[in-house]
């Protein structure tokens, strides 16, 4: 998932494309499978947390799963 050379360590481009290309989650379950690849590269991407905050109160239990706008601008 990464490429190394002389500079440093980067993403793959290919495994960004696939992130953007990731269809919304429907369900607590799907959430979780695309917040375990963000968060693969967390390193990347400042303020993850901050981010992925609304995306991550979706996935609790016994919470209705509702996407709204917060939802899709963190997604």
């Amino acid at each position: 998932g990464h490429v190394i050379d002389r500079s440093g360590v980067y993403v793959d481009p290919a495994k960004v494309k696939a992130i953007k290309s990731w269809a919304a989650p429907m369900t607590p379950t799907e959430e979780r499978k695309f917040l375990r690849l963000a968060g693969y590269y967390r390193r990347f991407i400042e303020g993850f947390s901050l981010i992925s905050k609304p995306l991550t109160k979706l996935t609790q239990k016994n919470k209705k799963y509702e996407w709204g706008k917060e939802e899709e601008e963190a997604f």
